[in-house]
């Protein structure tokens, strides 16, 4: 039996921004594997309760919890929710994110990264993820629960959409070591570094721009979300011995 077939019946997981991409995939992976779902979404987004629909119908036990993490009291609701559905929390996925921006903003472009870019960036992506994990953390330390944040190689050594994406990923790789340290030895935290990602946000890019990235890709291709995933479920069910860590997905790109 492989870890992406392994049963994981009782346990309950927890991921933000879950209607779509990497958070509906990792939803997906793990009520395959028999968890429990709590699948956040953004109050206002209509795909949210769809997926949870669907996903019932397969036969998954999964609950919406709606909430916004750039928002401050939102973080105990989504928690309280997921906790309410389910009775316990096992694994936090910090995958909500945001970009800001449907094209990527050229560094030199300064004038670009107004307060307001940085606010929306920052308070989703960095202060976001903290939020959950501090909200969080009463319920995994009972369990010896794990949290995976969603970091990026644009907080490596990367280029990302914008400066303002870049740095707040790389605070992410920070907060992710910090908390660790913090948490230890009850709760395992760990990041996941996506680099190039076939997803709704990245669909629209001209095939010049992705196959230039895949060419400079060892593995040749873009990454899944399943690829992703599947790295998600491994630090959160397989990896007893790891915290602290961010592992780049990126097919060997850095």
């Amino acid at each position: 039996m492989t870890l992406m077939t392994a049963r994981l019946d009782g346990r309950v997981v927890l991921v933000t921004g879950g209607a779509s991409g990497i958070g509906l995939t990792t939803c997906e992976r793990f009520a395959g594997c028999g968890a429990r779902v709590a699948l956040n979404h953004l109050p206002d987004d209509p795909a949210g309760p769809r997926e949870v629909a669907r996903l019932r119908a397969l036969g998954h036990d999964v609950a919406g919890v709606p909430g916004d993490v750039s928002q401050a009291k939102d973080a105990a609701k989504i928690v309280a929710g997921a906790v309410d559905a389910f009775g316990q929390l096992n694994w936090l996925v910090n995958n909500a994110a945001t970009a800001a921006t449907r094209e990527p903003i050229p560094f030199e472009d300064l004038d670009a990264l107004d307060d307001q870019f940085w606010n929306t960036i920052l308070s989703t992506n960095l202060v976001g993820t903290f939020r959950m994990a501090r909200a969080a953390a009463p319920h995994l330390r009972p369990v010896k629960g794990a949290i995976v944040n969603l970091a990026s190689v644009a907080g490596l050594t990367m280029k990302g959409s914008s400066i303002a994406y870049g740095a707040a990923k790389a605070g992410v790789v920070n907060v992710t070591r910090n908390l660790a340290r913090a948490l230890a030895p009850d709760i395992r935290v760990n990041a996941v570094a996506p680099g190039l990602v076939d997803t709704p946000w990245t669909r629209p890019w001209s095939e010049a721009r992705k196959r230039a990235s895949i060419e400079a890709t060892p593995l040749g291709r873009m990454a899944t979300t399943a690829d992703i995933a599947d790295a998600i479920l491994f630090l959160c069910a397989g990896a007893d011995f790891i915290t602290g860590q961010t592992l780049p997905v990126c097919g060997g790109r850095i």
